[in-house]
This record gives C-alpha cells, structure tokens and sequence, in this order.
C-alpha cells in the first residue's frame, strides 16, 4: 500500500464539511472509533480506515453526529498510534490519504462530521523535528525538553535525572541519550518526547498543521492530555510515591501557568471558533474552576474538556491505578453532580463513562454477568445521557460490550500494562494480586475487537487480530442487537434521538435528587416549563423509591424505560425510567 509523503504535494481533499452553526456541538453525540480494533477490511487482523467506511451505516443507524477518530497517522505504534511520526500522512497499517479523504466525504454524506485525535504534547522520537533536534548545535534542540545530568551523578544511571519525576507508563520520566549528551522529557513512553510549548516555533509548526486539517475538512479535535503543554519555568523534584524513587511527573506539569494563553492562541490562530469546530481537551487533573476557565466562551479556549475525578473513583488513592476498590455510587453521583453545577452557568460538561483509556463501563460501573448485563448497559447509558452536556459513546458501548479475560500477562498488548507488571513484579508485589488489578482496570479491556456478528473473530477480520477478541461475541454482537428491539443497541439509539427531539435534554437546568441513596439515580431536567425526570436503579438488587421524593408521574409521559410501562415505586434491578412532565 503506497502512502503519500508529506513531501509531495497533498492531493486535494475530496469533502465539504458539515455546515457547522455555533454551539452545534451541545445537541449532539459523539462516538469514539478505535481504529485499530473497529473493522479490519485487508484481513492483517488490524481495523484500517476502508474497515471504518464500511460501517458508517451502523453509526448512522445509530443516530450520532460526530465520529471522534483515534490517531491514524504515521507512527512506530510503541502507544497504538500515540505516538506520532507525521502529522500530515496517514499510517499504511490503516490506509493512505486518500482513504481518509474518502472517510470524510462519507461520513459527511451521512450527516456525521470528523473529530481527529490531536496528540501535541508528545511527538514520536522518530518524528523529523525529534531526529533533528538530537544533532548538537540543531536549531530544533530547543523544539523539546533536553537537560543535562543532574550535578554529581554519572549520565544514564538512576537518580542521575534532571528530576524525579516518573513516567505515566512506569519508570522515570528522563531519558539519556547518547547521541544528543542529554536527557529528553518524556511523561510517556520512551518514544514519545515532550515537545517544549515555551518555544513559539514549535506553537506556530502545530498550529500550522491544524490548519491543514481544517482545510481538509475536519470538524474538530480531541485534544490529548493538553492540559500538560504548559509546563513551569522551574522543573524540581516532586514528593517520590511511597518505596520507589520517582514522584508523580503528571502532578509537577499538569495545568501550567500558561495553559489557558495557549488555548486562546491557539484558537485565533486555527480559527477554532471562526470554524465552529469541536474542541475537547482531556485534562487529567483538571478542577472545576479550571474547567470553566477553559471553556467560558469568553476566553476562546476549547467546548469542553474530559475531566477524570469519576473514573478514579474505584481506585485506592494511595496506590497506581490498577489498585481496585469497590465503587461508592454516591461519591459517583457527587461527583457528576458537583461539575454539573459547577459548569451550569459557563463551560460545557463532556459525558463519558469509558473509551480507549478505560475498561468497558458495563463491567466497571454496572453488572456484567448474564442476568444483568443488558439492563445495567441500557441504564447506564440511560443514567449518562440524561446529563447536561455531550455524551460520547466508545465503540462497543452501543452493544454492551464488556471487559475480556486474559490467561496471562503475555495476552496483554498494551505497553502500560506491560511495563506496570514488569515493575510492580519486579518491586516484589505478589503477581497474581498484579494481574488481577489488570484484569479489572488495563486499557487492552476497551480494546478487544468491535464484536460485528457471531462468525469467526466476531466479523472483525478474516485473519489473526492483533489482540483476541472477548469469548462472548457469539451472544453480544451488533447483528444480535440490530435485530432485537429491546437490545441495548436500540436503547441507546432512543437516547440519542431523544437529545435531538427534545430541547431539555441538551440545554434543560440539572438538579440531583436523592443524592445519598445508595441505590437510586433520579434527576430532573427543567427547560421553559417542561421536566424531564430519571429514576434508576443503579444496583443488581431491587429497590423502592422513598414516598415523596421524586415528582408525582401518574400524568407524566413515559418516553424510555428498561422494564416496560412501570409507574410503581418498586424497581427491579438495574430497572430505569425516563418521563416527561409538563
């Protein structure tokens, strides 16, 4: 497959994006495609782009509006595409350029606009501005972060790092490199070198190359980890994690003093708002205030950003994040509720319950065993969609798709599962306890093959996939669900048309009932005299609403429910319903 270099002159794009009308991003939906486990069409067992063209129709039968496509440019693949050579090309192992302007013209045709993954806080180290910076006396040393040895210390031995900081993926954050006679930044993987914001080239280079996607009709950008692009003018050492050597080299850079200037800037000089392209930031870290900061229209900053207090909250705090603890409903509740009121007035709230970074929602948040499955995925994604904000749907979300079982270490693809076992095995942890933190939380759960039908590896290619696809495609697969009114495919689809038919459930006032029940989920949704009410049964047990305490729906109208047309005050099990009153 031949693939056109950024060198030679780009072919002329063959789309006209979606007419985009100010704010269009708050009535729509969003679903999240991971290339290389959507659809594989050349049988190499990796999902390609032609794979995703294909399957546009299931998206548009699904109702959404905007595909949010994981990284599909040229790269080594050391983080599945994360790690970017070129900007400007297209990776063989998913297509050409061509087969990407084709992508848009269909996806287009269909209504749906594309969002691309926007990976600017890290490079390849096989990207040219990383090679050439390495050269001494190059002109693009600056383009990252190179430092030398810490004073006293050997270069290349531990502690000799300029500091302390660990890496997201295990192990420190500083890499020796012999060839430059320094140490790059790099708060990921080895491969992936910390551009340095400071410089306005490297603004300027980036920016540059948005625009170039822009002109080639994209709709927008997801935009990874961007709140560590600032980072301070003094980097020191950070408190090291109890019995290891490095500190958290996230908490040393995450929203930089100068974070919400490049964010501005970054939008005049794209044209951002001009476009009204989509813009979602994710922000590990991210705190309400900063959040409305970003996205008061006012500052010109992004739509919305992805907030991650909700999904650390089955986590030990004290420990990585492979340290399960059970999962408190009300802290969750709290917690949606508080960034829903804290961003009512100015920003805009993202709603998601998993994507390529997450295991599958189902299995996390619900109940994955055969008798609940289909009713906690429908009331969960009940429970999410009934937010004010925009909901995103991961791949597979759709179908009820859950988290996979792995025999051994040596199934896992992922490179931060990988080395997080080599290190916590390594420090003496007991191995088992290890792989069982894996198998409840590692990012390869979200990643198993789309589950397409009942055929061999569930429709999703002719070969061998790059990772196994879950044993349970044979029961849960798009074909079943398409053909079942009552699948959690359905459901979600009435979510999403409700979204479109109804102006409260995009822009209605929230306000969390029976905040600390232990079991029950009910909000209300206010919008010019109509009240959307949600009661949920957020547990595999049953449940009674307290007398009293949710409004009288005997008149009300019944607009989704899990259980059929039930107005009681009992609920089954993972039993949700969804009323309009007034």
């Amino acid at each position: 497959m031949t693939v056109p270099t950024t060198t030679s002159p780009a072919t002329t794009p063959s789309t006209t994006p979606v007419p985009r009308s100010e704010g269009w991003w708050r009535n729509a939906v969003v679903y999240q495609i991971y290339p290389r486990s959507f659809a594989d069409s050349n049988g190499d067992g990796t999902g390609d782009i032609p794979g995703i063209i294909a399957h546009l129709d299931h998206l548009a039968e699904l109702g959404v509006d905007v595909i949010w496509l994981s990284p599909v440019y040229t790269s080594p693949m050391d983080d599945n595409g994360y790690d970017i050579a070129d900007y400007q090309d297209i990776d063989p192992l998913f297509g050409t350029l061509a087969d990407m302007d084709e992508l848009l013209a269909q996806a287009h045709a269909r209504g749906i606009k594309i969002l691309m993954d926007l990976v600017v806080n890290h490079t390849s180290d096989e990207h040219p501005w990383f090679v050439e910076s390495r050269k001494p006396g190059s002109a693009k040393r600056d383009w990252y972060w190179w430092r030398p040895a810490r004073d006293g210390h050997e270069p290349g031995t531990p502690g000799a790092e300029p500091t302390n900081w660990a890496s997201a993926f295990s192990g420190p954050a500083w890499h020796w490199d012999e060839e430059a006679g320094a140490y790059y930044l790099h708060l990921f993987t080895r491969k992936q070198p910390d551009l340095n914001w400071e410089n306005p080239e490297v603004r300027e280079a980036v920016y540059a190359m948005m625009r170039w996607w822009v002109d080639r009709g994209v709709d927008g950008f997801r935009m990874d980890v961007i709140n560590l692009i600032s980072k301070p003018s003094e980097l020191e050492d950070v408190p090291p994690r109890a019995g290891q050597p490095y500190g958290e080299g996230f908490a040393a850079v995450a929203n930089g003093p100068r974070l919400a200037e490049f964010l501005a800037e970054m939008n005049a000089a794209v044209g951002l708002d001009e476009h009204h392209l989509l813009t979602v930031g994710e922000m590990p870290g991210s705190t309400v205030e900063l959040a409305r900061t970003i996205t008061d229209r006012a500052s010109h900053g992004l739509n919305m950003v992805f907030t991650f207090e909700h999904v650390n909250l089955d986590r030990d705090p004290e420990g990585s994040k492979f340290a399960h603890v059970p999962l408190d409903l009300v802290a969750l509740k709290r917690n949606l509720e508080e960034w829903q009121v804290g961003l009512a007035d100015v920003g805009w709230n993202s709603l998601y319950w998993d994507n390529h970074d997450q295991p599958r929602a189902v299995s996390r948040f619900g109940d994955d065993s055969p008798e609940f499955r289909a009713a906690s995925a429908k009331t969960l994604a009940s429970v999410l969609h009934m937010h004010r904000g925009t909901p995103y749907v991961y791949q597979g979300e759709e179908l009820g798709m859950t988290n996979t079982t792995f025999a051994g270490i040596a199934d896992y693809r992922d490179v931060e599962a990988l080395n997080y076992h080599a290190e916590a095995v390594g420090l003496g942890e007991d191995p088992e306890a290890v792989l069982a933190g894996l198998a409840s939380h590692s990012r390869d759960n979200a990643r198993t093959p789309m589950q397409w039908d009942d055929t061999h590896q569930a429709g999703f290619t002719e070969g061998i996939p790059w990772l196994s696809v879950n044993p349970n495609y044979v029961l849960v697969n798009a074909k079943a669900e398409l053909a079942d009114p009552a699948s959690v495919f359905h459901h979600t689809r009435r979510l999403i048309a409700l979204r479109h038919e109804l102006p409260v459930v995009a822009e209605g006032r929230f306000a969390l009932l029976l905040g600390d029940d232990p079991q029950i989920w009910a909000l209300t949704r206010t919008w010019e005299g109509r009240t959307l009410l949600l009661v949920a049964n957020c547990s595999s047990r049953p449940a009674t609403v307290p007398a009293g305490s949710v409004p009288d729906v005997a008149a009300a109208e019944l607009l989704l429910a899990t259980h059929g047309d039930r107005r009681g005050a009992d609920l089954e099990p993972w039993e949700s319903r969804i009323f309009l009153l007034g």
